[in-house]
């Protein structure tokens, strides 16, 4: 008799339990439905789902979750991890690598994807595919130490992340709705990477407890994810209506005009807040490793997260302005961030401590983010499609370059806060006068207002 009551009481308990999951699961899949359709609903927002920029979206919230993977799980390497003690010269090496992804883009694939600007959802698709591959062998280089084949499948990974950007540069303005800016369109992209890495992170991180190849493997399936996505892009992405031929001088010779003078006041301004960026990336890491604030001595690592991180919080918010703002003018977005850029150089410069420093990132982030979006909207609205995809692997070149010069600075000069940011702040006012006086030059046509 006893043991039947026991029985029954177990089945009881079963049954409660089963019914407490199926409510449990229930009530996790309806808040997972409700996230799905809230990003949907703002993913297709002021004709975005009818144009197809939406899924240029979804596709680049792929691509960010796949490179946060790829990050994490490369960090605890030795090829991309700088430690503090390392000698300065360790640290231009890492400088100068950085640069070799931009040495193939900019001569071969930018002109490549201009040449065969109709099959650009193939193109994107082979980004996606190419890095999909390359971490499935990072991942076993990783996990037997095979540092030969590390090298190469990592600047592999890099080169097609940045082809990547180039054509889907190139190919926002065939998605973008009528009720949408070029800045704006740009902003709600870079929104979604944003968003894609911050939910990507974690599962990274936790995968890559197993090891870090895991996480690789796990990037391996979203980039797998993302090219199915890039080859359901929309067809108009490939769509040759209303591009024109080079024009032909001479004997077949293509004649290539010059930029648009409001993208070259655009790339001047950006070259400078992108040099202050690698600048403060380098400078700031070995100052406040050696001479850290008072009461810090003991935290440097947390000092330069609060100090760095100050300038991704920065860039996240220029992003966010940029998507919320009804007008912005690129012309004069550019313009006025450099201006607050020299200005807080010149404040920090004269007043150093924590809160001028943390200021001095914020600002550096923010105008960062508001400067390039502002130059792609230029470079998307003013350069001929024909052109396009050439001009932003060149303009990407030009601020890579910029940022490489910036930390070579940052190396070399006297870990002196007043000294190393009196020269930086001197550089960029000087910088600024420069780009001040091309927008006097170009006259109206330089400043106008889209």
């Amino acid at each position: 008799m006893r043991a039947r009551s026991v029985a029954g009481g177990s089945r009881r308990a079963a049954r409660a339990a089963a019914r407490g999951a199926r409510r449990a699961g229930s009530g996790t899949g309806r808040a997972a439905g409700y996230t799905l359709r809230q990003a949907r609903r703002a993913t297709h927002a002021e004709g975005a789902g009818d144009s197809g920029l939406s899924r240029l979206i979804e596709l680049h919230a792929f691509n960010g979750a796949g490179d946060a993977a790829v990050a994490i799980s490369l960090a605890g390497t030795l090829f991309f991890q700088v430690p503090t003690d390392q000698a300065r010269g360790q640290v231009a090496l890492f400088l100068g690598l950085t640069m070799l992804p931009f040495a193939i883009v900019a001569p071969l694939i930018g002109p490549f994807l201009d040449r065969f600007s109709h099959g650009r959802r193939w193109a994107i698709g082979a980004t996606m595919a190419l890095r999909a591959f390359l971490c499935w062998v990072l991942a076993d280089a990783v996990r037997s130490g095979d540092s030969v084949a590390l090298f190469p499948a990592a600047l592999g990974c890099l080169v097609a992340s940045k082809a990547y950007g180039v054509t889907r540069a190139a190919a926002v303005p065939r998605v973008l709705p009528r009720q949408l800016s070029l800045v704006k369109a740009n902003s709600r992209i870079s929104l979604s990477a944003v968003a894609g890495a911050a939910i990507s992170a974690p599962l990274a991180v936790g995968a890559s407890t197993f090891g870090p190849q895991w996480s690789l493997r796990y990037a391996f399936l979203v980039f797998v994810g993302a090219t199915v996505l890039a080859i359901l892009l929309p067809a108009r992405v490939d769509s040759s209506a209303g591009e024109d031929g080079a024009a032909v001088t001479g004997v077949g010779r293509a004649k290539r005009p010059p930029l648009p003078y409001s993208v070259k006041v655009a790339l001047r301004a950006n070259t400078g807040m992108r040099l202050l960026s690698g600048f403060l990336t380098m400078f700031m890491a070995f100052l406040l490793r050696d001479e850290p604030f008072p009461g810090w001595e003991d935290k440097p690592a947390l000092l330069l997260g609060l100090v760095i991180g100050s300038a991704g919080l920065g860039s996240t918010i220029g992003i966010t302005l940029g998507s919320v703002l009804r007008r912005i003018s690129p012309q004069v977005t550019v313009v006025v961030m450099l201006l607050a850029d020299a200005a807080v150089a010149v404040v920090v410069a004269l007043f150093y401590g924590l809160p001028t420093a943390v200021l001095l990132g914020l600002t550096a982030g923010l105008a960062q983010s508001l400067g390039k979006l502002s130059l792609d909207a230029l470079i998307q609205r003013e350069v001929p499609e024909r052109r396009r995809a050439g001009t932003f692997a060149k303009s990407e070149t030009l601020l890579q370059l910029s940022w490489v010069v910036g930390g070579f600075i940052g190396i070399v000069l006297p870990l002196n806060p007043e000294l190393g940011l009196g020269v930086a702040a001197a550089i960029l006012v000087a910088w600024s006068g420069w780009t001040l006086s091309a927008v006097r030059r170009g006259g109206p046509a330089a400043r106008r207002v889209s």
